[in-house]
């Protein structure tokens, strides 16, 4: 039986919103590729952290998965200001991203006092 992780399920959540708020925005499409890039990548940099090759390698999966939010972060707040999604929108995948973001940010600090 699979083991329930939080951060892997609200990653994976995330980025099927960011999948789906993508194909409704019409113009923008150079910011809606890199947030579907980036919106997507922190979910599958948090999978490949499960499989790593050492602890080294699970902290780094997982600071490129900070980092991917951090920019998803960006990526949002530029097509909220642009006005191509709405303020509702906008601040539940913010605070979605910011969740996610803490996670990482715990677990990454937890892993290093582990090393």
């Amino acid at each position: 039986m699979k083991e329930a992780n939080p951060l892997v399920d609200l990653s994976k959540a995330f980025a099927v919103e960011i999948i789906n708020l993508c194909d409704n925005i019409k113009a923008k499409a150079a910011l809606v590729n890199q947030l579907i890039r980036s919106g997507t990548s922190i979910g599958a940099n948090i999978r490949e952290a499960q499989y790593a090759h050492g602890k080294n390698d699970f902290i780094a999966k997982l600071e490129i998965a900070l980092k991917e939010c951090y920019e998803t972060e960006y990526w949002l707040e530029l097509l909220f200001e642009t006005k191509s999604i709405d303020e509702t929108t906008f601040k539940d995948l913010q605070q979605k991203a910011g969740a996610i973001r803490r996670m990482l940010i715990a677990s990454c600090k937890t892993a290093k006092e582990n090393r």
